[in-house]
């Protein structure tokens, strides 16, 4: 099909009709012209397909398909194979129900543990979240179904989600809440892009000309539409111009006459309709051409696939004495509503309508030694007596108890955020109530974001399990049981409390404006920074078995920026049991002029290694492993310097460690006046040589040379430099004898910025 020439024999209405949706999930066709609409569903954990009542919060039925672990829990894998998998996965699902475009992965940064869509966001780190969401949308896109990498972009919040300002400033967007989505672009080539409901620093993200064409197709070099979140457009022209291409659902005619009349009147060109056209049919194009409806679509198979992954994304956060792995047959009473009646996923548009769920109860059917008290009801947080009588009582029998608990749905879901990290008061006081009577006490947790822990004292063993799927409850029994050897790790920090968070203070805004005040000091970064305690830190979690770590090599001590640095260590399974290590590796600046983090994750492979085994990991870091965002060039810049090569086992825990020195091949433009400081003009060596005679004679006049008793009393030569080295250059004549004129010092200021 040859689009321009399709697109030249449009009319403009039939141009203007094809940039919005034709109902809630199908795009417009022109039929004179042979241009078909496709279809599109919401993801991006499986496939919600609706078919007749259709919304796009998950409150009408959606045909029975597979849920795959959440977001929140393949984040914990550490493995970018997870993701390739469930790509795969549900890219079989959409081309058998013949749909183009899945909305997914979602990508938005958890800023903080109270956002209610957090279980649909990888994580903290940006780094984490690009590689796990990129893994997965080659997945999806090597089946020829697209993606919608959403939502773009500093959406992470969902109080008053779509007319709230996301302020921040360049270098926390460019550290922190672009990386995953240039990823997408970059690497993943994804399809689509939705823009989110909020504003971006005073514009909506759906007619910001700077986010969707500048910096999207511009610096990044997207080649696919970009999409509104459902109801994100305010004013539909102004979005065509800057680079919205379809808007959806449908607005029943009202803004294609608004795009329609603004080529007319001259306040839009119609090239920017054509060209949003153009991008539009040429993803549908490209899914039409390999549409494949035969496609087979076994969901028994995923549901097992589905089981295997949430395994692989379990975290043990806490193993005193060896109480897991569980044995079949010992006296194990299970307890909790979630043990019969998993919460597996979250509200909202990513709400899956499972063809079949599986709960820890069903895994364990028919093995000897297990009773079930319920424990807790989640229609309210009030303890009930008698539920929490019968647990005590079946825990009193037993040799060990195993509490599923967690957040119900009310707590956190789609379109509102939490007010605070606690779990349900009758789940704390059944754990409570359950250690008093079996010291032997288990819990597992089935949420979507981190909780605090009053009761973590009263148990001697934590699976975070998070929202893990469909099958979560055979997955649990796996692991429980030492049939999966635990091997996730915690995609962000969980806090003490909630007002640990470096965004509590101004987390949710005032009004409409939402100040991202912390910058870049987002979860791990704040909290290392500051050597706060921590419930559990970014990247932590625990093992059936142990791992040694050696011989960490870099293959050079000192590199430019624009070398690559290779990276080598030896990881051994040093206990007697197989078993998956996360190797992490992050990155440090000793000195930096910028605020920074103490070491951020630059690197991270899983890997399976039997008892006794070795294997070499090796990484490979370019300059965005060393750079921080410079606003003053307006891009990543490097400063010379030393920076540590760190291997750990989570962000605060440093097994290895090894320098490497990194020579910056960009002077950052610099311009001295008589107002520069003496320590900022000490910092250029070429500076030093050319302002020798100023430096001396300042510290004369500020004292650094005092010969008599008196005057070393009075003037330290701490101080004595001190305050050299924050005068400005202009104190050598204020301060002077008349040995300095200002004509020698603007000769020399004309020289030094010239050079």
């Amino acid at each position: 099909m040859n689009i321009r020439q399709i697109i030249s024999q449009m009319t403009l209405e039939e141009k203007a009709s094809l940039l919005s949706g034709f109902d809630f999930w199908h795009t417009k066709g022109v039929e004179r012209l042979g241009v078909e609409g496709i279809m599109v569903s919401d993801g991006p954990h499986g496939l919600r397909k609706q078919d007749l009542e259709a919304d796009h919060l998950g409150i009408n039925e959606s045909i029975k398909a597979v849920c795959f672990p959440t977001a929140s829990a393949t984040a914990a894998s550490f493995d970018r194979e997870v993701l390739h998998k469930i790509g795969s996965g549900i890219a079989d699902g959409c081309q058998h129900e013949k749909v183009a475009v899945i909305l997914g992965p979602a990508v938005n940064i958890k800023r903080s543990p109270l956002c209610g869509r957090n279980f649909e966001y990888f994580s903290e780190d940006p780094y984490l979240a690009a590689e796990l969401a990129t893994g997965m949308i080659k997945a999806v896109q090597k089946k020829n179904i697209g993606v919608s990498v959403k939502h773009f972009a500093a959406n992470s919040q969902e109080h008053r989600r779509m007319a709230s300002d996301s302020v921040v400033d360049m270098r926390t967007l460019r550290e922190i809440y672009f990386p995953a989505f240039e990823s997408a672009v970059r690497e993943g080539k994804a399809w689509t892009v939705m823009c989110s409901y909020n504003k971006l620093n005073g514009e909506y993200a759906s007619q910001h000309r700077w986010l969707l064409t500048d910096l999207l197709r511009g610096e990044w070099g997207f080649d696919g539409y970009v999409v509104s979140d459902w109801g994100a457009v305010s004013d539909r022209p102004k979005g065509v111009h800057a680079g919205l291409d379809l808007e959806m659902p449908a607005s029943g005619g009202v803004n294609d006459r608004l795009v329609v009349e603004a080529v007319r009147s001259g306040q839009l060109d119609e090239a920017d309709v054509d060209l949003a056209v153009e991008r539009i049919l040429t993803v549908h194009q490209r899914y039409l051409d390999n549409a494949k409806p035969d496609t087979v679509w076994d969901k028994e198979a995923q549901h097992v696939l589905a089981r295997e992954l949430a395994a692989d994304c379990m975290v043990l956060l806490k193993n005193e004495d060896g109480i897991l792995p569980l044995r079949a047959g010992e006296e194990i009473a299970v307890i909790g509503l979630f043990a019969k009646k998993p919460r597996f996923q979250g509200g909202g548009s990513s709400h899956i309508n499972a063809f079949k769920t599986e709960s820890l109860l069903d895994a364990l059917a028919g093995m000897p030694g297990i009773t079930y008290a319920q424990g807790y009801d989640i229609v309210t947080e009030e303890p009930d007596e008698t539920l929490i009588s019968e647990a005590v009582e079946n825990a009193r029998k037993a040799k060990k108890a195993v509490i599923v608990a967690g957040l119900p749905d009310s707590f956190e879901s789609e379109g509102y955020d939490r007010s605070h990290m606690r779990m349900p008061n009758c789940q704390v006081e059944l754990i409570r109530r359950v250690a008093e009577v079996n010291p032997n006490v288990v819990v597992v947790l089935y949420n979507g974001s981190p909780v605090e822990m009053p009761w973590l004292g009263s148990a001697k063993a934590v699976v975070e399990a998070y929202l893990g799927g469909q099958a979560v409850g055979g997955a649990t029994k796996l692991v429980l049981f030492g049939e999966v050897n635990p091997s996730g790790r915690l995609p962000e920090t969980f806090p003490l409390k909630l007002e640990d968070n470096p965004s509590y203070l101004s987390y949710g805004g005032e009004g409409n404006t939402a100040v991202y005040s912390e910058g870049v000091f987002v979860g791990y970064r704040y909290y290392d920074r500051k050597k706060m305690d921590v419930l559990f830190p970014f990247g932590y979690g625990l093992s059936y078995t142990t791992f040694g770590y050696s011989n960490l090599r870099l293959d050079a001590d000192n590199i430019r920026d624009t070398d690559t640095l290779t990276v080598s260590v030896d990881v051994t399974n040093t206990g007697s049991v197989a078993g998956k290590e996360v190797v992490q590796l992050y990155v440090g600046d000793r000195e930096s002029t910028v605020f920074r983090p103490v070491r951020e994750l630059k690197g991270f492979e899983k890997i399976f290694l039997a008892p006794g085994e070795t294997k070499t990991i090796t990484f490979t870091l370019g300059k965005r492993a060393f750079a921080y965002w410079n606003t003053q060039i307006n891009d990543w810049h490097v400063e010379s310097g030393v920076f540590d090569i760190q291997i750990c086992r989570s962000s605060r825990d440093v097994v290895l460690s090894a320098p490497v020195t990194v020579e910056s091949t960009v002077r950052l433009p610099v311009h001295y006046t008589m107002d520069t400081l003496f320590m900022d003009l000490m910092k250029d060596t070429r500076a030093v040589k050319l302002m020798q005679p100023l430096l001396d004679a300042q510290s004369k006049n500020m004292g650094t040379e005092a010969e008599s008793d008196a005057a070393k009393e009075a003037i330290t030569p701490e101080m004595a430099m001190a305050m050299m080295e924050n005068s400005p250059v202009r104190s050598s004549i204020s301060f002077g004898d008349g040995t300095v004129t200002r004509e020698q010092v603007l000769a020399i200021l004309e020289k030094l910025n010239a050079l």
